[in-house]
């Protein structure tokens, strides 16, 4: 089973990390059967897979129906579950009562956006035995305070509450950080800096991993193209004419064929 120590261990030893997003239980299934080393069942959910326009209408209700089915389908991957927006804000009981949900549905591990604002609220998830993942840089869920999805840290004050964040966060416990639309030169500072992993997305080459949305790099949206995207299939083609031609089969009669049918 791959594990948080094992996060630690990879940076230590030079290695790179693959995280992937899923949200149901046959994805999981297929990704299982890859070397990714851990999935995040991100509150981008509440967009990819409910047509939200942000990740603020997950909620902890939708962010553990989303768990579960991942956790049926995972085998030998670490399973990291978003906390969904304000559930760090809406006291201590509603924050452990929303951790024990995701923790119970199936995750390993949970994320938390922000930096020193949310620092007793990390202490109290880690010291009660839960790990716990930093997300930094852009964070989704304060996506209206930030005037949009913008690149973070491009001024120098900017730059350096980012870094000191991480080591806030580091020192509150967290086992690895989620850097998000960064400066690549920031994303290597922050990385160097510190022993935990940096996870990066948008963040250039030099973080210790990568994360990336399956249904965007599987090239599902086509739509979305920001910078920093690969796609690795054209998957809306794919499917669109997959689908088109089991319509134009139908019509035909060519499907079912005789081989298809019972006698």
């Amino acid at each position: 089973m791959k594990t948080v120590t094992g996060f630690r261990q990879k940076k230590s030893e030079g290695g790179r990390i693959s995280l992937i997003t899923c949200y149901d239980y046959w994805s999981a299934r297929i990704i299982s059967q890859t070397p990714v080393d851990a999935v995040l069942v991100g509150d981008s959910l509440s967009m990819v897979m409910h047509g939200f326009a942000s990740t603020v209408h997950a909620t902890t209700d939708m962010m553990a129906y989303h768990v579960a089915a991942v956790a049926r389908g995972l085998t030998d991957v670490l399973l990291i579950a978003d906390l969904p927006f304000l559930a760090h804000r809406k006291g201590l009981r509603y924050l452990m009562e929303s951790v024990d949900r995701l923790m119970k549905a199936g995750a390993h591990a949970v994320k938390i956006e922000g930096g020193e604002e949310v620092l007793p609220q990390v202490r109290h998830i880690v010291q009660s035995g839960v790990p716990v993942m930093g997300h930094l840089g852009l964070t989704p869920q304060s996506v209206n305070l930030l005037g949009g999805n913008k690149l973070q840290g491009t001024t120098p004050p900017a730059a350096q509450k980012i870094m000191k964040d991480a080591r806030l966060l580091q020192d509150a416990g967290v086992f690895g950080l989620v850097l998000e639309m960064v400066p690549a030169d920031l994303a290597r500072q922050i990385t160097q800096s510190v022993s935990m992993p940096v996870i990066g997305i948008g963040a250039g080459p030099h973080t210790d991993g990568q994360v990336l949305v399956l249904q965007d790099m599987l090239g599902l949206n086509p739509d979305f193209s920001p910078r920093f995207l690969r796609r690795y299939l054209n998957g809306f083609e794919l499917l669109k004419n997959a689908i088109t031609q089991f319509d134009a089969d139908v019509k035909s009669g060519n499907f079912p064929s005789d081989k298809e049918s019972y006698t």
